[in-house]
Protein backbone atom coordinates (compact mmCIF):
# COMPACT_ATOMS: atom_id res chain seq x y z
CA UNK A 1 0.00 0.00 0.00
CA UNK A 2 1.43 2.94 -0.96
CA UNK A 3 0.80 6.07 1.21
CA UNK A 4 0.60 9.27 -0.11
CA UNK A 5 2.38 11.58 2.04
CA UNK A 6 1.04 14.77 2.00
CA UNK A 7 3.71 17.20 1.97
CA UNK A 8 2.36 20.37 4.44
CA UNK A 9 3.61 23.74 3.49
CA UNK A 10 5.64 25.50 6.45
CA UNK A 11 2.50 28.30 5.91
CA UNK A 12 0.20 25.98 6.17
CA UNK A 13 1.52 23.73 9.27
CA UNK A 14 1.57 27.07 11.25
CA UNK A 15 -1.06 27.55 13.71
CA UNK A 16 -2.30 31.24 13.94
CA UNK A 17 -0.01 33.25 15.88
CA UNK A 18 -0.78 33.89 19.54
CA UNK A 19 -0.12 37.38 19.15
CA UNK A 20 -3.05 38.08 15.93
CA UNK A 21 -5.66 36.61 17.94
CA UNK A 22 -5.08 38.22 21.26
CA UNK A 23 -4.81 41.43 20.35
CA UNK A 24 -8.01 41.36 18.95
CA UNK A 25 -9.51 40.26 22.01
CA UNK A 26 -7.37 42.28 24.15
CA UNK A 27 -8.67 45.37 21.71
CA UNK A 28 -11.95 44.20 22.45
CA UNK A 29 -11.59 43.82 26.07
CA UNK A 30 -9.82 47.27 26.40
CA UNK A 31 -12.58 48.62 24.86
CA UNK A 32 -15.08 46.99 27.25
CA UNK A 33 -12.94 48.03 30.66
CA UNK A 34 -12.20 51.86 28.89
CA UNK A 35 -16.28 51.83 28.39
CA UNK A 36 -16.39 50.49 32.22
CA UNK A 37 -14.45 52.58 33.55
CA UNK A 38 -15.68 55.80 31.64
CA UNK A 39 -19.40 54.72 32.98
CA UNK A 40 -18.10 54.29 36.66
CA UNK A 41 -16.84 57.69 36.22
CA UNK A 42 -19.45 59.24 34.83
CA UNK A 43 -21.84 57.47 37.33
CA UNK A 44 -19.17 59.44 40.23
CA UNK A 45 -19.50 62.27 38.64
CA UNK A 46 -23.04 62.42 38.41
CA UNK A 47 -23.38 61.51 42.29
CA UNK A 48 -21.12 64.23 42.97
CA UNK A 49 -23.17 66.76 40.57
CA UNK A 50 -26.06 65.44 43.08
CA UNK A 51 -24.64 66.07 45.79
CA UNK A 52 -22.98 70.08 45.06
CA UNK A 53 -26.86 70.54 43.70
CA UNK A 54 -27.86 69.13 46.81
CA UNK A 55 -25.60 71.25 49.03
CA UNK A 56 -26.52 74.18 46.97
CA UNK A 57 -30.16 74.23 47.78
CA UNK A 58 -29.89 73.94 51.23
CA UNK A 59 -27.16 77.15 50.90
CA UNK A 60 -29.95 79.07 49.25
CA UNK A 61 -32.47 77.92 51.75
CA UNK A 62 -30.36 78.51 54.36
CA UNK A 63 -30.11 82.20 53.47
CA UNK A 64 -33.06 82.92 52.34
CA UNK A 65 -34.39 81.66 56.58
CA UNK A 66 -31.28 84.23 57.56
CA UNK A 67 -32.80 86.71 55.49
CA UNK A 68 -36.42 86.17 56.78
CA UNK A 69 -35.09 85.88 60.12
CA UNK A 70 -32.73 89.00 60.22
CA UNK A 71 -35.93 90.78 58.52
CA UNK A 72 -38.14 89.77 61.78
CA UNK A 73 -34.99 90.83 63.91
CA UNK A 74 -35.00 94.22 62.32
CA UNK A 75 -38.54 94.83 63.21
CA UNK A 76 -38.99 93.53 66.70
CA UNK A 77 -35.88 95.43 67.09
CA UNK A 78 -37.34 98.83 65.58
CA UNK A 79 -40.76 97.65 67.84
CA UNK A 80 -38.88 97.26 70.78
CA UNK A 81 -37.06 100.55 70.65
CA UNK A 82 -40.17 102.62 69.81
CA UNK A 83 -41.79 100.84 72.79
CA UNK A 84 -38.85 102.06 75.02
CA UNK A 85 -38.64 105.64 73.89
CA UNK A 86 -42.70 105.44 74.51
CA UNK A 87 -42.11 104.31 77.86
CA UNK A 88 -40.06 106.66 78.85
CA UNK A 89 -42.39 108.96 77.57
CA UNK A 90 -45.19 108.07 80.08
CA UNK A 91 -44.18 110.03 83.35
CA UNK A 92 -44.58 113.55 81.69
CA UNK A 93 -48.21 112.20 80.42
CA UNK A 94 -48.92 111.33 83.66
CA UNK A 95 -47.39 114.97 85.08
CA UNK A 96 -49.64 116.33 82.24
CA UNK A 97 -52.80 114.55 83.48
CA UNK A 98 -51.85 115.56 87.03
CA UNK A 99 -51.57 119.45 86.09
CA UNK A 100 -54.98 119.08 83.87
CA UNK A 101 -57.12 117.47 86.54
CA UNK A 102 -55.65 119.88 89.13
CA UNK A 103 -58.19 122.49 89.77
CA UNK A 104 -56.10 125.31 91.88
CA UNK A 105 -56.70 128.76 92.02
CA UNK A 106 -53.01 128.73 92.43
CA UNK A 107 -51.40 130.20 89.21
CA UNK A 108 -47.98 129.91 90.82
CA UNK A 109 -47.94 126.50 91.61
CA UNK A 110 -49.65 125.46 88.76
CA UNK A 111 -46.84 127.09 87.17
CA UNK A 112 -44.20 125.39 88.94
CA UNK A 113 -45.57 122.16 88.14
CA UNK A 114 -45.53 122.70 84.51
CA UNK A 115 -42.10 123.81 84.23
CA UNK A 116 -40.94 120.51 86.63
CA UNK A 117 -43.22 118.42 83.70
CA UNK A 118 -41.00 120.80 81.31
CA UNK A 119 -37.77 119.86 82.66
CA UNK A 120 -38.25 116.43 83.00
CA UNK A 121 -38.98 115.89 79.20
CA UNK A 122 -35.98 117.99 78.45
CA UNK A 123 -33.81 115.50 80.49
CA UNK A 124 -35.66 113.14 79.14
CA UNK A 125 -34.89 113.78 75.57
CA UNK A 126 -31.04 114.61 76.55
CA UNK A 127 -30.71 110.84 78.02
CA UNK A 128 -32.13 109.74 74.55
CA UNK A 129 -28.83 111.94 73.28
CA UNK A 130 -31.18 114.56 71.76
CA UNK A 131 -30.55 118.10 71.54
CA UNK A 132 -32.13 121.38 70.76
CA UNK A 133 -30.48 123.76 68.25
CA UNK A 134 -31.19 127.13 67.06
CA UNK A 135 -30.68 129.77 69.07
CA UNK A 136 -31.00 133.53 68.35
CA UNK A 137 -27.36 134.93 67.24
CA UNK A 138 -26.18 131.62 66.09
CA UNK A 139 -24.75 131.53 62.83
CA UNK A 140 -27.02 131.03 59.83
CA UNK A 141 -26.63 127.30 58.48
CA UNK A 142 -28.69 126.18 55.77
CA UNK A 143 -27.85 122.52 56.77
CA UNK A 144 -29.83 122.26 59.56
CA UNK A 145 -31.84 125.92 59.46
CA UNK A 146 -34.67 126.79 57.81
CA UNK A 147 -34.92 130.75 56.96
CA UNK A 148 -38.41 131.81 56.36
CA UNK A 149 -38.02 135.15 56.28
CA UNK A 150 -34.82 138.14 56.63
CA UNK A 151 -34.81 141.44 58.67
CA UNK A 152 -32.32 143.94 59.12
CA UNK A 153 -30.93 144.15 63.01
CA UNK A 154 -28.02 146.43 63.36
CA UNK A 155 -27.49 144.45 66.46
CA UNK A 156 -26.60 141.14 65.47
CA UNK A 157 -23.84 140.63 62.67
CA UNK A 158 -25.19 139.62 59.14
CA UNK A 159 -25.87 136.15 58.36
CA UNK A 160 -26.90 135.42 61.93
CA UNK A 161 -30.08 133.89 63.69
CA UNK A 162 -32.43 136.84 64.34
CA UNK A 163 -35.68 134.43 65.79
CA UNK A 164 -36.40 131.57 66.16
CA UNK A 165 -40.14 130.09 65.23
CA UNK A 166 -39.32 126.73 65.86
CA UNK A 167 -36.17 125.41 67.65
CA UNK A 168 -34.25 122.28 65.70
CA UNK A 169 -33.96 118.92 67.19
CA UNK A 170 -30.93 116.37 66.02
CA UNK A 171 -29.78 112.73 67.64
CA UNK A 172 -25.91 112.76 67.04
CA UNK A 173 -25.60 113.51 63.14
CA UNK A 174 -28.88 112.95 62.70
CA UNK A 175 -31.19 115.65 62.12
CA UNK A 176 -34.99 114.98 63.45
CA UNK A 177 -36.21 118.27 62.52
CA UNK A 178 -34.57 121.99 61.13
CA UNK A 179 -34.90 124.92 62.86
CA UNK A 180 -37.32 127.38 61.28
CA UNK A 181 -35.82 131.04 61.77
CA UNK A 182 -35.04 134.20 60.92
CA UNK A 183 -32.16 135.55 59.47
CA UNK A 184 -30.39 138.71 59.27
CA UNK A 185 -29.28 140.22 56.33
Amino acid sequence: MATEETKVTPEENQEPTPEKEPKTKKKKSDKKSEIQALSTEIEKLNEELAALKDTHLRTLAEYQNFRNRSQREKEALYGDAKANTLKTLLPVIDNFDRATDNKTDDIELYRKGIEMTYTQLKDILKSLEVEAFGEVGDEFDPNIHNAVMTVENPDLPENSIAGVFEKGYRMGDRILRFATVQVTN
